[in-house]
């Protein structure tokens, strides 16, 4: 028997308009399109090669009379019609999803949850957030990297969550504000003497700085030019004297003496409460940057990505 859906509704084109049955094979793969933003990223969701992608989407626009997605170098727009499509079916087929067993339900244990973030904010505020959910039989899978390439495995299909810096692009990747990161300039207490010690520091507290290290973890100096231009209003003239390769490796070279940087606070608080670190400068408004929570079209039909979704969001208000 040929596997059909029902589409609820019709959706009209100057072609005419959406079957009242449309093939089911074919509306999962529209959507796996739509929510993934390519052919190429929707394949291996679906078990399917890349041309045979091509070949049910064109299959299903000749059905409608009108395309539903608009070519680009880099993937694919999806067109009115497409998105008011996808609205359409969206939620009985993740429905039917849950119920063939996708999420792992009918085995009487739900998925492992795929989450992905910054390594430093997983280790110091997620996984101790969500310590309790796994006590209660939550199953985590946690990457870590950097946010446009986690972005780009979620949207092939490899995250249910990412903790990102900047928001998504576009409206594929749906998300909300989860916090905001507060930036410090610090140093051991050894650096922070020698730069109170320093003749210029009031007129001018950069020049105090020009002969202390600067230690950072990528050449382009990302963070710090922004504590620059925020808190001082000019651009960083210095350069780095250590790279590492990452902001737990810049945390352990400056508490060792090796110089000063810019960090989360969320990372560096522990070692200012305790004298281990000390504020070279504090701003009014220091610097911020908004945390994003994404999560995966159809992932939460996994009910433990919406646990977890929830007690990011609830625990990020103390962050």
């Amino acid at each position: 028997m040929e596997n059909r859906f029902p589409v609820a509704g019709e959706a009209r084109s100057e072609g005419g308009r959406l079957p009242a049955h449309a093939d089911l094979n074919l509306l999962r793969t529209f959507l796996a399109v739509h929510r993934s933003g390519s052919f190429t990223a929707a394949a291996p969701l679906l078990g399917l090669s890349q041309p045979t992608v091509t070949a049910q989407i064109r299959t299903l626009e000749q059905q409608t009379g009108r395309p539903l997605f608009t070519r680009l170098a880099r993937g694919v727009e999806p067109t009115p019609l497409a998105h008011e499509l996808a609205a359409e079916i969206a939620g009985p087929l993740d429905a039917l999803a849950s119920l063939e067993g996708r999420g792992g339900a009918l085995a009487g244990r739900a998925a492992p949850v795929h989450l992905a973030g910054p390594s430093e904010l997983l280790c110091v505020r997620v996984l101790p957030a969500l310590a309790p959910l796994v006590a209660d039989g939550v199953q985590l899978r946690v990457v870590q990297g950097l946010t446009e390439p986690l972005l780009e495995e979620m949207r092939a299909g490899r995250h249910d969550l990412v903790i990102a810096t900047r928001r998504p692009r576009g409206r594929a990747l749906p998300s909300v504000p989860l916090a905001d990161e507060e930036y410090a300039l610090v140093a051991a207490p050894s650096w922070a003497r020698h730069v109170a010690g320093h003749p210029d520091t009031d007129d001018d507290p950069c020049a105090a700085l020009r002969d202390v290290p600067l230690v950072t973890y990528a050449e382009d100096l990302p963070i710090v030019r922004r504590y620059w231009r925020t808190v001082f209003g000019k651009q960083l003239a210095a350069r780095a004297a250590v790279t590492v390769p990452n902001l737990y490796a810049v945390l352990s070279a400056v508490n060792s003496g090796a110089g000063y940087s810019v960090l989360p606070r969320s990372l560096c608080q522990e070692y200012l409460d305790s004298g281990r670190l000390v504020l070279l400068r504090e701003p009014e408004e220091p610097p911020l940057n908004t945390l994003f929570l994404a999560q995966r079209p159809g992932a939460d039909t996994n009910p433990d990505v919406t646990r977890v979704r929830d007690r990011l969001r609830e625990a990020a208000r103390s962050w």
